[in-house]
C-alpha cells in the first residue's frame, strides 16, 4: 500500500481525496460540537469558583463521540449508510430520512471543500513528511476556518495543533529551515500582537482576538518568517474588500464585526503552495 502511494501520484491523490472526504464529514461534528464543548468547559469554571465543587452540574456525556449524530428535528438516531458523505445527502435529497425535514448542503460542501482541498495540498506537494503532514494541516485549517466564521473564536487546541505540527515538519524540510519556521512564528505572533495593542491604545476597542495571533503564528511555523508578508497581504486585501461589502450591504458602521481567521487560513493555505510564485509575481508588478 505505502510503495504505491508513494510510486503512483494519481493512487496518491484519489486516496487523499476519499479519505479527506470521511475526515470532512467528522470535521463538520468538530466544528458543531467543539465550541459547545468550550462553552461547556468555561460555565464550569465559573461555576466552580462561584459556587464551589459541591455544586458543580452533572451534565450528560457531550464530546466530539458521542452522542450518536441525530436529526436536530425529529431526534431520528443517524444510521451509518446515513452517513456516508456527499453520497447519502444526494440519495436521501438533502432530508432527513424520518421527518423529511431539509439538511442543510453545508454538509457536504465542507465534505467536498476538505476533499478537494486536501488533494490539492497532496497534488502539489506529493507523498512525503511535508505534504502528507499539509493535508493534516489542512483539515485543521477548514475546522478554524468555519468554527471562526460561526462562532467568532478560534480555539487553542487547533490553533496549536496547527503551530507544533509545522515545526516539527520543518526537521524535515529542505526548502526551510527550523529556526525560519521559529521565527516564523513567533514574528507571525508578535506582529499581530503589536498591532491589537496599538489599536486597542488609539481606540479603546478590541480590533481582534487572541486567536487570529496564534494562527498566525502557526501559519509562520509552515511559511517561514520571509512569507508572512504576502499572509498578511492576501488575508487583509479580502478581509477589507469582505468587510466594507458585508458593512455596505447591512448599513452598519464601521463597528461591525467580522472573523479574520478565514483570510488568514485561505492565505496561509495558499501561500505555503504557491508562496515564492506569489512573490515573484508581486515583485514583477510593481
Amino acid at each position: 500500500m505505502i510503495d504505491l502511494l508513494a510510486t503512483s501520484p494519481i493512487f496518491f491523490i484519489s486516496f487523499v481525496f476519499v479519505f479527506s472526504l470521511l475526515v470532512g464529514s467528522f470535521l463538520n461534528v468538530v466544528i458543531f460540537r467543539l465550541p459547545v464543548m468550550m462553552k461547556n468547559a468555561w460555565q464550569d469554571e465559573v461555576d466552580f469558583h462561584i459556587n464551589g465543587p459541591e455544586h458543580k452540574i452533572e451534565r450528560p456525556v457531550f464530546n466530539l463521540v458521542k452522542p450518536d449524530s441525530t436529526c436536530p428535528n425529529c431526534s431520528h438516531q443517524i444510521r451509518a449508510w446515513e452517513n456516508i458523505p456527499v453520497i447519502s445527502w444526494l440519495f436521501l435529497k438533502g432530508k432527513c430520512s424520518n421527518c423529511k425535514t431539509s439538511i442543510s448542503a453545508r454538509y457536504p460542501l465542507i465534505e467536498l471543500l476538505t476533499a478537494g482541498m486536501s488533494a490539492w495540498a497532496a497534488y502539489q506537494l506529493g507523498f512525503n513528511v511535508v505534504g502528507i503532514s499539509f493535508v493534516f494541516a489542512t483539515w485543521l485549517l477548514v475546522a478554524m476556518t468555519f468554527i471562526d466564521l460561526d462562532e467568532m473564536l478560534l480555539p487553542d487546541s487547533l490553533t496549536l495543533s496547527l503551530l507544533w505540527c509545522g515545526l516539527i515538519v520543518s526537521i524535515f524540510r529542505t526548502d526551510l529551515s527550523t529556526a525560519d519556521a521559529i521565527f516564523g512564528a513567533v514574528i507571525g505572533y508578535m506582529s499581530l500582537f503589536s498591532v491589537y495593542w496599538g489599536f486597542k491604545l488609539l481606540t479603546g476597542k478590541e480590533g481582534m482576538g487572541y486567536g487570529d495571533f496564534k494562527l498566525l503564528a502557526a501559519l509562520g511555523a509552515w511559511c517561514g518568517w520571509q512569507q508572512l508578508p504576502i499572509i498578511i497581504l492576501l488575508s487583509s486585501v479580502v478581509g477589507a474588500i469582505v468587510g466594507l461589502s458585508l458593512m455596505a450591504i447591512k448599513r452598519q458602521g464601521g463597528s461591525y464585526a467580522i472573523p479574520f481567521g478565514p483570510y488568514l487560513a485561505a492565505a496561509g493555505f495558499l501561500t505555503v503552495l504557491y508562496g515564492d510564485q506569489i512573490a515573484q509575481w508581486y515583485l514583477s508588478t510593481i
